[in-house]
């Protein structure tokens, strides 16, 4: 299946959940927030969570400084 992850497609297989996503992209898990079609996803749904084809996923990282 289709997945846009941060603006970019790319392909997953059927059944993807967003912790594939996450390992697709080599991401460290700690440290990032993650979005899908625009709803905030908490760390602890990451493993259960299908994605589902064409979804947009945006991986988003904590910087500090001001």
């Amino acid at each position: 299946m289709q997945v846009w992850i941060n603006g970019e497609e790319r392909e997953l297989t059927d059944g993807a959940r967003v912790r594939d996503a996450l390992v697709a992209l080599g991401v460290p898990e700690s440290g990032i927030a993650v979005a899908v079609d625009g709803e905030v996803v908490p760390r602890a749904d990451w493993a259960s969570v299908a994605l589902g084809d064409g979804a947009r996923v945006e991986v988003l990282t904590a910087v500090q400084g001001g």
